[in-house]
């Protein structure tokens, strides 16, 4: 598969690493750090449980595609955030769903 056929936020493999898609060439690796992601690379989709669903209609929110997204960032920001902090970064991802149900 190539980068163009996969949404933003969707996670794949390439070269031994997993990335999450950022933009029309771009992704962000799982390790840390950007990417550009040439055209002709081919990719190995990563299915996830919470992925948005297919269906939803392109530029529509759905509300398993923001909780896909969020998790994505919060994975990264769980590993860049000091130890000390881990608690605080948690109960902000709390307030997020509790005002995403609202």
């Amino acid at each position: 598969m190539k980068l163009q056929h996969l949404p933003l936020g969707a996670r794949f493999e390439y070269e031994g690493k997993v990335f999450v898609k950022t933009g029309p060439l771009t992704a962000s690796s799982e390790e840390g750090g950007q990417q550009i992601i040439p055209r002709y690379a081919v990719l190995r989709p990563i299915e996830t449980a919470d992925a948005a669903p297919k269906t939803a209609a392109r530029g529509r929110l759905t509300e398993a595609g923001v909780r896909a997204a969020f998790d994505t960032f919060y994975r990264t920001c769980s590993r860049l955030v000091p130890e000390s902090e881990q608690a605080a970064l948690e109960a902000a991802r709390d307030r997020f769903f509790t005002a995403l149900k609202a």
